[in-house]
């Protein structure tokens, strides 16, 4: 089996999936990122197919980033600009390429965390 790269959304303040939120992927070769994809949260949370498949993955340094600031602001959570949080890059690596690798995302207006998941 080949890898791949999913990821998913919680706004852990209401307590509910995080639908809509935009996030791109970009390969990161030392000071250079070059997108690979980018995809919109559905009613779960999640992308609707891994936003790296099988047939795509490889070994290397990614960064997802999640534009936060815009689901913020349209549920009503941002506050006052300039936003706490707007734009959170997560930089990761994954060497293993038959595994599935998946980067969860628990935001809030103020924090968040990940992890990798399973």
């Amino acid at each position: 089996m080949a890898g791949y790269l999913t990821t998913h959304v919680l706004d852990t303040a209401r307590g509910c999936p995080a639908a809509g939120l935009r996030i791109a992927l970009y390969a990161v070769s030392g000071n250079s990122h070059r997108k690979i994809a980018e995809a919109v949260t559905n009613a779960d949370g999640r992308t609707d197919a891994p936003i790296l498949p099988e047939g795509k993955f490889a070994a290397g340094i990614y960064e997802l980033v999640f534009f936060a600031g815009d689901y913020l602001r349209a549920t009503g959570q941002a506050g006052a600009e300039p936003l706490f949080l707007d734009q959170v890059p997560i930089r990761f690596g994954m060497a293993d390429p038959a595994a599935h690798y998946h980067v969860p995302l628990l935001l809030s207006p103020f924090g968040y965390s990940t992890y990798r998941g399973s």
